[in-house]
């Protein structure tokens, strides 16, 4: 459509269609917008708390030493938290030396990224080695040593209150005590009679869990029943 233009022009400016047509947009301010929170701009302080956990595989003869370090954010205030800010691996054996680092610089860049990082635990659980797994001491089931490096940031998560404690309430842990016990004792005359029992916490002839990854699985009353996270065949 022409527009005939009848006046004289004494004054002109360029209308920008784009941001003519973008809707107007308030700013809204956040409750408690001073309240700090993680962000990749964030300054790392001189000096951070963290965690050092020890790590024995058997696909190594040496362990590795997983640190964890965090930031106490809004330190003095009721919105003080923790949250992971960088990860170090150390061992002496340097076998996987190159993407043990890779793998620390990529953890430490999610974890300023800041937003919610628990995704990384599962990812890692996630990652199988082709020549397979292991099982842990008390009979959990590792397919990786990144998934166990995962276990470790999950148990750090844990420890700080990013994840939630999925562990069972008082009634199944009197439930799971109570097959354990009963499981024990009609088991208790072989081992008089010379059989070793288990080294671990579990029956010797317990099956994988495939909900914990945990060979905590028994026959009680005719259900397959896990001693460790309490699932059961039978709800």
């Amino acid at each position: 459509m022409s527009i005939k233009i009848e006046k004289k022009i004494v004054s002109y400016k360029v209308r920008d269609d784009e941001k003519a047509d973008a809707p107007k947009t308030v700013p809204v301010a956040e409750e408690g917008s001073n309240v700090v929170r993680m962000h990749e701009k964030l300054e790392r302080p001189d000096m951070l708390v963290g965690s050092t956990y020890k790590v024995k595989t058997p696909l190594s003869e040496h362990a590795l030493y997983v640190t964890v370090n965090d930031v106490v954010l809004n330190a003095g205030t009721e919105h003080e938290h923790r949250r992971p800010f960088e990860v170090f691996i150390n061992s002496k054996n340097m076998d996987h030396f190159q993407w043990i680092v890779a793998l620390t610089r990529i953890l430490s860049a999610v974890f300023r990224k800041g937003g919610d990082i628990t995704f990384l635990v599962e990812e890692m659980h996630s990652v199988f080695d082709p020549r397979g797994g292991y099982f842990k001491k008390g009979g959990k089931f590792m397919p990786s040593l990144v998934a166990e490096i995962g276990d470790v940031i999950e148990c750090h998560l844990r420890g700080i209150g990013m994840l939630d404690d999925c562990g069972m309430d008082d009634h199944q842990k009197a439930f799971i005590a109570k097959k354990k016990a009963e499981y024990e004792g009609k088991a208790a005359p072989a081992a008089d009679a010379g059989s070793e029992g288990s080294a671990g916490d579990f029956p010797e002839n317990a099956q994988l869990c495939a909900k914990c990854s945990t060979k905590a699985v028994i026959k009680m009353d005719g259900c397959l029943t896990c001693l460790n996270c309490g699932d059961s065949k039978c709800g």
